[in-house]
């Protein structure tokens, strides 16, 4: 409980401007998705009670989820915590174990929120229709349900922590692959924003303004690549709706180079 940056909160910014500029700079397209994370981060700045508002981003992998979530943190001027949910079993990892339980411990919000510097943090919550619904101890869905629900996540109780702790500072953000394998309840907490595949035109310019620079920037190289040839790449050796797979061949080129 002392590790918990209790009241300690990060100055937010508050320039719209500012935000859009680190959406632009950090991911290529999805003009509509950062309109409608722009909007969002307007009503949080202009109603600080306002937090009702949850954010889902879906859409197939290596898309940007998870990398759109980090850059909302850099435009608001917030920590950055993320839980992946996959794979999480019982409602103890979430909420911590009581202190009775052998090898108790503090649940994975908590823990998170210590990892953090602050109490406001942007805090992501991966892959959250991949929850185990089945043959697992207590109710994963309806922890979830309290944690995203402004009325409840102010008094969220840890059971290791054994007090209450105030969630209704953090932005909450979820990820999904699949909107199908997400509950009505727990969809009705979040406003769903998808993400779609990109095109080959699109990879291209990914690549080119991204992926590439980033990785010369990393080893200290200036390789060019025409458009053909990412083209080529592209067409021949991935097939998916995001970049993933092509930054990994990118990068093995650069290695045989």
């Amino acid at each position: 409980a002392t590790s918990l940056p209790w009241g300690i909160y990060k100055e937010e910014n508050e320039s719209i401007k500012k935000a859009e500029n680190i959406l632009n700079k950090g991911h290529y397209g999805l003009e509509k998705v950062k309109e409608r994370i722009l909007e969002f981060l307007a009503v949080q700045i202009l109603n600080k009670e306002n937090k009702g508002s949850i954010i889902c981003l879906v859409g197939p992998p290596g898309v940007g989820k998870t990398s759109l979530g980090r850059s909302i943190a850099e435009a608001t001027n917030r920590d950055f915590v993320r839980l992946s949910l996959g794979g999480i079993q019982d409602e103890s990892e979430i909420r911590g174990h009581r202190r009775t339980y052998i090898g108790a411990m503090a649940g994975r919000i908590v823990q998170g929120i210590a990892d953090s510097s602050s109490a406001n943090p942007v805090f992501l919550l991966d892959e959250i229709d991949k929850i185990n619904k089945k043959n697992y101890d207590g109710d994963i869905e309806g922890v979830l349900l309290e944690i995203l629900d402004p009325d409840q996540n102010k008094r969220f109780r840890d059971e290791y922590l054994e007090i209450e702790y105030d969630l209704s500072n953090i932005i909450f953000l979820a990820t999904a692959n699949d909107l199908s394998k997400i509950s009505e309840p727990l969809k009705s907490r979040m406003e769903i924003i998808h993400l779609e595949s990109y095109s080959l035109e699109q990879k291209v310019e990914i690549a080119k303004k991204y992926i590439i620079p980033s990785i010369n920037k990393k080893i200290a190289s200036k390789l060019v690549f025409e458009d053909d040839i990412l083209r080529y790449i592209i067409e021949n050796y991935t097939n998916e709706d995001g970049v993933r797979k092509l930054k990994t061949i990118l990068m093995k080129i650069y290695g045989k180079i």
